[in-house]
């Protein structure tokens, strides 16, 4: 004699908010796995046609108002049991994400759990439609408060992201200057109005309608030397209430706060292909100079150590073939994305023109020939960071003498694609 369910609502344990926490405990996570509330919403939208299945708290107003009018139509229903089925299914990702072997980073099957920002007006192209989801780790970009401005665009997205993964992969202060996801100006230095205008320079042309990102909360005087040239974005862990009230004068300038303690993303990258995605875990080792191989005749000074140290931090960040040149801490020259890695150096001399004389010269991978090398050492360049590991390392290690270079191998590769 029971009467039929015509409604179910259910709000499940939370168990995404529950495993953020920093010192949360087995005993906590387990006690907030829901295991009713997903058995009522799965058996509920599995019965869709005759009962309505609510999970998010965003849709009670329109569904109770429609229950009131009689109007609810089948497409609502069915709508309604899709969320409901991505809602534990999301939930359920969660759980088996938490409770997987971390030293198992690639499992026969996974799932990948994520949460809708906001639309976009759209894509890459105006033709393309677009979204931006939340992984749910409250990290990264996606992590940003939006403190000016228009919502960010799908490119914006992705240069706001490439800045700060940058700063936010140097322990000291730092500026860099973002165009297309390349960095075209970088530069570190504890007065931030120096460091800002030596990043500047390294190739003013490009910072135009950039992306400019700091590792430490930004100043008032910082503010107004940025006010002369045009930007996108700025993004700062913090800003000084005056260098914010600057900033606002100008009205589309997105203007995006983020915590460095929530720093990047550690979790896999993920990059989508024809079929499929690939994953691989995120391009963080840590490396110690002392672990470096000096090859060359000349061992490298101090100042060109440390701008090697500096440079091989900065070419990690740009497209492969990657080249950088780096001076007193500070980029002056780049090439990225090239099909051979001479074109990049000759991009990299021509754009740090007479600054690359005494540059040091990091590249992403090993030079496959020395002519490479002979083109940084025409351009200036005084020493060399690169991984090593060529078959003809003994020919570029020769020419690296000929020319007087110092030259050390790291044994480790930073390719961006």
């Amino acid at each position: 004699g029971i009467d039929t369910i015509d409604i179910v609502i259910v709000n499940l344990y939370p168990f995404a908010e529950t495993v953020s926490k920093p010192d949360v405990t087995l005993e906590d996570a387990l006690e907030n796995i829901d295991i009713g509330g997903p058995t009522m919403i799965r058996a509920a939208a599995k019965n869709f046609p005759s009962v309505l299945v609510v999970v998010d708290p965003e849709d009670y107003s329109w569904v109770s108002k429609k229950i009131i009018e009689g109007t609810i139509t089948f497409e609502d229903r069915k709508n309604l049991a899709y969320k409901a089925f991505q809602h534990v299914a999301v939930y359920d990702s969660l759980i088996s994400g938490y409770l997987q072997d971390p030293n198992n980073n690639f499992p026969d099957k996974t799932t990948l759990a994520y949460s809708k920002l906001y639309d976009l007006r759209y894509g890459e192209n105006p033709h393309q439609k677009a979204a931006f989801y939340s992984d749910l780790s409250n990290s990264g970009i996606a992590s940003a408060q939006l403190l000016n401005g228009k919502e960010l665009s799908y490119n914006n997205i992705l240069d706001a992201d490439s800045a700060w993964k940058i700063v936010s992969d140097l322990d000291v202060a730092a500026v860099a200057i973002i165009k297309h996801t390349n960095t075209c100006g970088l530069a570190c230095h504890d007065n931030q109005i120096e460091a800002y205008e030596r990043a500047f320079s390294g190739d003013p042309v490009s910072a135009f309608g950039g992306i400019v990102a700091f590792n430490r909360n930004l100043s008032t005087d910082t503010a107004l030397a940025m006010s002369k040239t045009f930007y996108e974005i700025v993004i700062a862990p913090d800003y000084d209430k005056e260098a914010l009230a600057i900033l606002k004068k100008k009205r589309d300038l997105r203007i995006l706060s983020l915590d460095l303690g929530k720093g990047n993303n550690e979790g896999l990258e993920v990059r989508q292909v024809s079929g499929g995605v690939l994953l691989q875990t995120q391009d963080t080792l840590t490396e110690y100079p002392g672990t470096w191989e000096v090859v060359t005749e000349r061992k490298p000074n101090n100042n060109e150590l440390t701008d090697m140290i500096f440079a091989w931090k900065a070419v990690k960040h740009i497209k492969s073939n990657a080249i950088v040149l780096v001076k007193d801490n500070m980029l002056v020259g780049m090439g990225a994305g090239q099909p051979n890695r001479i074109n990049s150096v000759h991009l990299a001399v021509k754009a740090a023109g007479d600054s690359s004389s005494g540059a040091v010269l990091a590249s992403d991978a090993f030079f496959p020939f020395p002519d490479g090398l002979e083109a940084g050492a025409a351009g200036g360049a005084t020493a060399v960071i690169q991984p090593g590991g060529s078959i003809r390392d003994k020919e570029v290690i020769e020419a690296a003498n000929k020319l007087g270079l110092a030259m050390v191998f790291t044994g480790v590769r930073h390719f961006r694609h």
